[in-house]
């Protein structure tokens, strides 16, 4: 069928975002709003037109990487990483995966390819566990065997990094991986609810950090003089960065959930400091206020900011051919917002020109080889769905 796009409504020239709170059980927070964000100029709306095909189930699953062959690896939270065959819906469980910590916003994560996949079979996936202070995120490497058909496994499976320090409650570990075009490894790390260690540079949470493919800090970061985990960070003062893409010019974007109200994509610049949790275009959830971001311009503004909130999951930057009004702006998955929010990277200001209302919770997102667009819903029994176009 075809879905048709949620025109935003426009307020004093910016798009007035229109979505809503909800509860859910275990992989998001509660969000509401606070204060209306504006800019100075009206956007131009634009009406991509897609179809949505269902293809499969999933039980929680949380991201998506596609083989060279087509088939796609789909983490699911509670510690499952599976290979699933669009065309012949073959499903297979892939074994040796570690375990994971479970529960609140934790579990198996993200997984991607490293570039030279085809030759050297690492994958990357990261996830929670429980340690020494409580929990946090790692990141492990692991060869993929496919040898066997029925049986994929992972091999020679390497920890190469860690939130430190491990902190208690079970929220804001973000974990998203991505590749640069020079072969650099980059890994949004939230502030795991505490607020502070996003400014703390003995700490890698609410950070983004850069390294080689093998863990080791990536020579040229903006703190390596001060050596220990500073060495790892290019940007600091996030709160829960949940999307990362790069775009066609190499620039990195990071989307990230506010508290309350605040959701916020910022171009990732070297060294630079976001604010969290000193400034903020949302509140705290007590009702206590966080200055807002234009009271402190030492910090470094988000491009956009969405209050009511969207609740960002994920984000591509499309770069296909079925659907030539996206090609070069963000797709944004939404939670709470159960939407799919584009932005144009590239207006002057930036900002959202389409939401399309999904009608269910959006975990992730993949750009298809095709130029499709692979969808993973939030929850048990998530549906895998394509977005092709019309």
């Amino acid at each position: 069928m075809t879905m048709p796009f949620a025109t935003s409504l426009v307020c004093s020239g910016f798009i007035l975002l229109t979505a809503c709170s909800s509860n859910n059980t275990h992989s998001q927070e509660q969000q509401s709003s606070s204060k209306q964000t504006q800019t100075a100029n009206q956007p131009i709306a634009i009406q991509q037109t897609f179809e949505t095909q269902q293809i499969a189930n999933f039980d929680e699953p949380w991201a998506l990487a596609q083989l060279a062959d087509g088939r796609l690896l789909v983490t699911e939270r509670q510690g499952v990483l599976k290979i699933f065959d669009p065309t012949s819906k073959q499903m297979l469980q892939v074994s040796g995966v570690p375990k994971v910590r479970y529960g609140g916003q934790g579990g198996l994560g993200d997984v991607i390819l490293h570039p030279q996949f085809s030759q050297n079979h690492w994958i990357y996936l990261s996830y929670a566990e429980a340690g020494q202070g409580g929990q946090g995120a790692v990141v492990i490497r692991a060869k993929l065997d496919v040898s066997s058909p029925n049986q994929p496994k992972l091999m020679e499976i390497e920890k190469i990094w860690q939130q430190v320090p491990k902190v208690s409650g079970q929220g804001h570990y973000a974990h998203r991986l991505a590749f640069d075009r020079e072969g650099k490894l980059w890994i949004s790390s939230g502030e795991r609810q505490k607020f502070d260690p996003a400014q703390d540079m003995q700490s890698n949470l609410g950070k983004i950090v850069r390294l080689n493919d093998d863990g080791r800090p990536a020579a040229g970061n903006p703190f390596a003089g001060q050596g220990g985990v500073a060495a790892q960070i290019w940007s600091l003062g996030h709160r829960n960065p949940l999307g990362m893409a790069f775009d066609e010019h190499g620039q990195l974007w990071v989307v990230e959930m506010g508290p309350k109200g605040g959701d916020e994509l910022n171009r990732i610049v070297k060294g630079a400091n976001y604010g969290y949790s000193v400034v903020s275009n949302g509140d705290h959830y007590s009702g206590l206020p966080i200055p807002d971001h234009d009271t402190r311009p030492e910090f470094k503004a988000p491009e956009v900011s969405w209050t009511p909130v969207i609740s960002p999951s994920s984000m591509i930057i499309y770069q296909g051919d079925q659907f030539p009004a996206w090609k070069g702006k963000a797709l944004i998955g939404g939670l709470s917002s159960e939407s799919i929010t584009v932005v144009d990277l590239k207006s002057q200001p930036v900002q959202e020109v389409q939401r399309l209302d999904m009608k269910q919770r959006i975990r992730g997102l993949l750009q298809a080889q095709d130029g499709s667009i692979w969808v993973i819903e939030d929850g048990a029994n998530a549906r895998l769905l394509k977005l092709k176009a019309h």
